[in-house]
């Protein structure tokens, strides 16, 4: 439970202009014929990696080196290609752009929600890039207070963003941490809001979030490793302090584990958990006594999993012990927090995933997943209540929302569906009222009769069943000359939900539908799902996805014409393996922001990420794991092959997949495909995994993979 105060303005929330349907696009569109073009060609300079008596060449790995003058010389060629051999999509991206831009109502904002005697509003101003951060004391009647005007705050910058905003306890002081560079290397400042003043604050290299003391002046922070931006220390910080003098509290010495601070929902306890892949550990003080020792809740067992939400005298651990692998709840005393002590409250069931728990003062609140589906599940204290929401359908998403306040009886969620546009409800737990406090406003046009969505099965290579959930336009029958975009990530126990969007509607409009693979290494279907998807088993997320693409095939709903495939980051990766393993089955792919070196990020201890990845994808130091990853790692395995039309895009300052693994990968790819089909690489030169930090700024981009696609159906 994030228990500072929350200002993320859902993007799912921007209401929209719908656009009138349409199987064709402008002529204009087509690409520039790239006969008279030569793409570049990056220098190839031999390296050798050896180890475990095996040599795997690197001809592209000095592009690794950012300060080299031809390394940003390279990406720019590469992105003065992209553009030459776009230029009469360029028309098309605009329209697109601003076609996208038009749905969104401009002057929006947040729902409000009450803390500590105020109502906190974010909102978006008409023609503006950034949320403005707002309170209004005791009644929504009051004057707005401004706390942050991001607009401002952003000028000169290429880049902005700021997080982690979270006031004191008596409302006077809001700390918050800024990142201009798109490195997740936050500044974190403090501002007086009765003077309206930055204090002289000012620590670098932080995460971004903080929690407050009681006693209004004490912060807890999380620092990162500089270089391998690890978070690794929590400090302890006066906000009176001269030149920003800090204590450090703990530092975690296992580079596979990483650290953060947070507190109760209670507010009476502050605690620092360590973190793995596999296993957790707390320690915790009382919040009143920020000066005390922090002491362990329990400590870390290999392979034990937990986190601890605080009611009245006891605490509640959200556990995998016991063989629990969909996890259960424990309760224990506070006075005795050891393994031992802890007693089952909420069992373990085989088939029912656990993802999250909200403590209220009569009631608790579990976030369930049976067969793919979220379901919420009120249990009051008493026991006298135990029931769930009624929500149906199957291709939905369904969350429980910003939900600050401790006392009340009223819970806030967040519903859509492929077909629906997002609404925060709010239900009262004791009377059963319903209300639908913000609906997705959709200007224009737009009817959500128009779109249809269903859940199919395909079988997977060793007899699974694979859930995909699918979306398209009701005019638009499937069959082979249908084009499809199919999504997947398949990673770190991360569950994609069908959700509404609603740059999607430029696709869904002209013909397109829309799929997502709920491979394994997500969390779908359980986590067994996620099991089944990583270190020895990561190769079922591939063989997966491509099953689930010949089952679309197969049953006449797309053809290997017209279908195209899209993932980012580890989802980027998947995209790799396809086109090694697959590449007939598609005629275009857009990998974004790829992890595709694998083996040599994974043994390189110095770049972000690798050594609390382990748990994930395995340690190449031992051999077995060494063979296993080079098996897959889709730069080690391209071929002389043909392969479909390829845009794939990266961040010069990417801090989560470094720029060079999608440069390396691309040059590699030219050097070595016998087709004369697109490859486009093209980097954001001033941002990082996220892309473009400007909510138009961003659409931008997807204008530009839309056209890609849209071009591709349209030669």
């Amino acid at each position: 439970m994030k228990l500072y105060v929350n200002f993320n303005l859902n993007l799912t929330l921007i209401l929209i202009f719908g656009v009138i349907f349409a199987q064709s696009c402008n002529s204009d569109m087509k690409a520039t014929s790239m006969k008279n073009l030569t793409p570049p060609v990056a220098e190839q300079k031999p390296y050798q990696h050896k180890i475990h008596g095996d040599i795997r060449m690197d001809e592209y790995y000095w592009l690794k080196d950012k300060d080299n003058p031809e390394v940003i010389d390279y990406l720019e060629r590469e992105n003065d290609y992209y553009n030459k051999a776009t230029s009469q999509t360029k028309n098309f991206q605009n329209e697109l752009f601003e076609e996208m831009k038009a749905r969104i109502k401009e002057d929006d904002s947040s729902v409000p929600y009450f803390y500590n005697g105020y109502w906190y509003v974010s909102r978006y101003e008409k023609g503006k890039e950034y949320p403005i951060y707002t309170r209004k004391k005791e009644t929504l009647e009051a004057e707005e207070e401004i706390l942050f005007d991001c607009n401002e705050l952003s000028k000169g910058h290429e880049y902005f963003r700021l997080v982690g905003i979270t006031i004191s306890p008596d409302n006077t002081k809001a700390a918050f941490a800024v990142d201009t560079v798109s490195r997740r290397q936050y500044t974190l400042k403090i501002k007086d809001l009765a003077t309206g003043k930055l204090l002289d604050t000012s620590i670098e290299n932080t995460t971004g979030g903080s929690v407050w003391a009681k006693d209004n002046k004490t912060l807890f922070y999380t620092q990162k490793d500089p270089i391998t931006l690890r978070s690794e220390a929590i400090y302890r910080y006066n906000i009176y302090a001269p030149n920003n003098e800090t204590t450090l509290v703990y530092e975690e010495e296992d580079d596979t584990f990483s650290v953060y601070v947070m507190d109760s929902k209670s507010e009476d306890y502050i605690f620092i958990s360590s973190y793995s892949s596999l296993t957790t550990e707390f320690q915790y003080i009382k919040s009143d006594e920020p000066l005390s020792d922090f002491k362990y809740f329990q400590k870390r067992i290999r392979g034990l999993e937990y986190s601890i939400s605080h009611f009245e005298d006891s605490f509640y651990v959200f556990t995998n012990a016991d063989s629990a692998e969909n996890y259960k709840i424990m309760k224990t005393p506070v006075t005795q927090t050891e393994r031992s002590n802890w007693v089952d409250f909420v069992d373990h069931r085989p088939h029912v995933l656990l993802e999250d728990l909200e403590i209220f003062k009569e009631h608790m609140v579990i976030t369930e997943r049976e067969n793919g589906l979220s379901k919420i599940r009120i249990r009051s204290w008493n026991e006298k209540k135990d029931y769930y929401l009624p929500i149906e359908g199957e291709t939905y998403t369904l969350y429980t929302s910003t939900n600050v306040d401790f006392n009340t009886t009223k819970l806030r969620y967040v519903f859509n569906s492929l077909t629906s546009p997002s609404s925060v409800r709010e239900y009262d737990m004791s009377s059963g009222e319903q209300n639908v406090l913000k609906g997705q406003e959709v200007l224009g046009n737009f009817d959500k009769n128009n779109y249809t969505s269903d859940r199919l099965w395909a079988t997977a290579e060793d007899g699974v069943k694979v859930p995909i959930s699918i979306v398209h336009h009701k005019d638009t029958k499937l069959n082979p000359n249908t084009p499809i975009l199919f999504y997947a990530y398949g990673s770190y126990g991360s569950t994609i939900d069908p959700n509404f969007s609603t740059t999607r509607l430029s696709l869904l409009d002209r013909g397109f539908a829309f799929a997502i693979a709920h491979v394994r290494g997500g969390e779908y279907m359980g986590r067994n799902w996620y099991d089944t998807g990583k270190l020895f088993n990561k190769k079922n997320t591939f063989s997966d996805f491509i099953s689930c693409s010949k089952f679309l095939i197969e049953e006449g709903m797309t053809s290997a014409d017209h279908l195209y495939a899209y993932g980012g980051s580890a989802g980027g990766l998947l995209m790799g393996v396809i086109l090694n393993d697959a590449p007939k089955t598609y005629n275009g792919v857009i990998s974004a922001v790829p992890f595709v070196d694998v083996v040599t990020t994974m043994l390189d201890e110095t770049i972000p990420l690798t050594t609390s990845e382990y748990d994930e994808w395995g340690n190449p130091n031992k051999k077995d794991y060494y063979n296993y990853i080079k098996s897959y790692s889709p730069y080690d395995n391209v071929k002389a092959q043909e392969y479909p039309n390829i845009l794939v895009t990266t961040g010069l300052h990417d801090s989560q997949v470094q720029y060079w693994e999608p440069a390396k990968w691309v040059a590699r790819l030219r050097k070595l495909k016998t087709d004369d089909n697109k490859l486009f690489l093209h980097t954001n030169m001033n941002a990082g995994h996220g892309g473009s930090s400007g909510r138009f700024d961003a659409l931008h981009e997807t204008a530009k993979k839309y056209s890609f696609l849209l071009a591709l159906e349209n030669k």
